[in-house]
Formats: structure tokens, sequence, C-alpha cells
């Protein structure tokens, strides 16, 4: 997932995909435990791809300091 794709989502869809993603984390690290995982680097790929959308969706909500 682009991180321009994700900064045209809204908070709530951010917030979704990233539950979604940390289900499909769970599911992947169960299959490798069992052997049935056959592309190990899909998990480094969804766990970056959670860390993009927490890192766009704290971006969004922050709010801006001025000073």
């Amino acid at each position: 997932m682009k991180a321009t794709e994700i900064r045209d989502l809204n908070a709530d869809e951010i917030q979704q995909k990233a539950a979604d993603l940390k289900e499909a984390l769970f599911n992947l690290r169960f299959q490798h435990e069992i052997g049935q995982l056959e592309n190990p680097k899909k998990i480094g790929e969804t766990k970056r791809d959670i860390a993009r959308l927490k890192t766009i969706l704290n971006d969004k909500t922050k709010p801006i300091k001025k000073e």
C-alpha cells in the first residue's frame, strides 16, 4: 500500500485498514509457525504497511503547532 493511497483515506478508514492488517499479520505469523507460509517476506511487508498507516494517521490527527 502506497503512502499516497493512504493519505487519500479519512482517519476512520485508516484505523479500519490498520485493524485488518493486524489481523492478517496474526494469521501470517500463525501460518509461518506451522509451516504453511509460502512467502515469509509478506510478514515484513505487512508490518511496514501497519507502521505506514499509523504514521499517516498520527500526522492527520496531531494538531499543528504554530510558534
